[in-house]
């Protein structure tokens, strides 16, 4: 009866701790899409204003950054929400240690042809998760991060982000991730 009971409650365990997980990668999504809206939404407003991508690179240089505080005042304080790449443009979005391990993950899936731009990575470290969702570059991204930049939008990017690593993507390429962090107690 005992070594029942004992396997009844890890089962019990085990199913709370899964759905728990769950409802952390979903709260990470609901932040992560707060996030891209708001970016895309305002990125393809000002490509359909200007399509040569300058009023967009002009977006991105003055408010992208902005934006990203604007959507982590309206989170929870356990919560944050971030973009980052390996091919980072600016400093603020430069990947740390476990950033670089996952999209590695989301890299070799790609070179393997079984990356989904749907494939959502949660890890945990002690109380904290991160949720990460990967970016894929679409040919609109390559007005400004593809390999064939206009002269007039490489001056603007290079005295923008003098140490920009964010060029030379073909489409389809992996472009980078976005980023919830949610601490537990």
């Amino acid at each position: 009866m005992k070594k029942t009971s004992l396997v009844l409650v890890s089962l019990l365990t085990v199913n709370y701790l899964q759905a728990d997980n769950i409802e952390i990668k979903q709260e990470g999504m609901k932040y992560i899409k707060m996030l891209g809206s708001e970016l895309k939404q305002n990125l393809q407003a000002k490509m359909k204003e200007d399509p040569s991508g300058e009023n967009a690179l002009g977006f991105c240089i003055g408010a992208a950054d902005n934006i990203t505080t604007e959507v982590n005042k309206k989170l929870p304080p356990y919560a944050s929400v971030r973009r980052t790449a390996i091919k980072y443009r600016s400093q603020s979005n430069k990947p740390d240690a476990k950033d670089i391990e996952v999209m590695n993950t989301y890299i070799e899936k790609l070179k393997n042809k079984t990356f989904s731009p749907k494939s959502i990575v949660m890890t945990q470290d002690g109380n904290t998760y991160r949720i990460y969702k990967p970016l894929v570059a679409k040919g609109v991204c390559l007005k400004c991060h593809g390999e064939n930049i206009s002269d007039k939008l490489k001056l603007i990017i290079t005295k923008a982000y003098p140490n920009d690593l964010a060029i030379n993507f073909k489409e389809g390429d992996f472009r980078g991730v976005i980023v919830a962090e949610i601490k537990k107690d």
